[in-house]
């Protein structure tokens, strides 16, 4: 497996069947974790940066001369969306010393609202997929990554406004 594959399918995460999309956020969600745990919110913001810069080499690199520019076997665009998904809990938790653990309803609602908003592609997060190209495929998920970021702190302040 090429260097290229390795980070494009998440170490081969990308071929589990079905849904590859779902399975590359569910593997996205315990590397942000342990990304938290070792370097609090700046990390995650670092890796997801970089992450991103790496995704959208590997993506150009896999689909290469292919008619397909967005092949489903090519999750690290999911890694990052999730990612930019929980970075209000990881923000929540660097700057008031809380375990993102306690945070697991947080979780969940960033994994739906990113897989939501990934599968959906409303507004910006269509047109960025419609352009066709590498850049197209990762940020479709770095616009569906934001607004579920911000439907997480909407959902937050919702419950911690009673």
């Amino acid at each position: 497996m090429t260097l290229a594959r390795m980070i494009a399918t998440l170490l081969g995460a990308g071929y589990i069947r079905p849904a590859p999309g779902t399975w590359g956020s569910l593997v996205a969600l315990p590397w942000a974790w342990l990304v938290h745990v070792i370097g609090g919110f700046p990390l995650l913001v670092l890796a997801t940066v970089a992450a991103f810069f790496k995704g959208w080499w590997a993506t150009a690199k896999l689909t290469e001369g292919s008619d397909d520019h967005d092949p489903s076997e090519i999750v690290v665009d999911e890694l990052v969306g999730q990612w930019i998904a929980l970075m209000p809990l990881s923000l929540a938790s660097w700057r008031m010393g809380i375990d993102i653990t306690v945070m697991w309803p947080g979780w969940i609602a960033a994994f739906l609202l990113f897989r939501l908003f990934d599968i959906w592609k409303p507004w910006l997060v269509g047109r960025a997929d419609r352009r066709g190209d590498a850049l197209g495929v990762m940020l479709d998920d770095v616009i569906a990554g934001v607004f579920a970021a911000i439907g997480v702190l909407v959902l937050a302040g919702l419950y911690h406004a009673r």
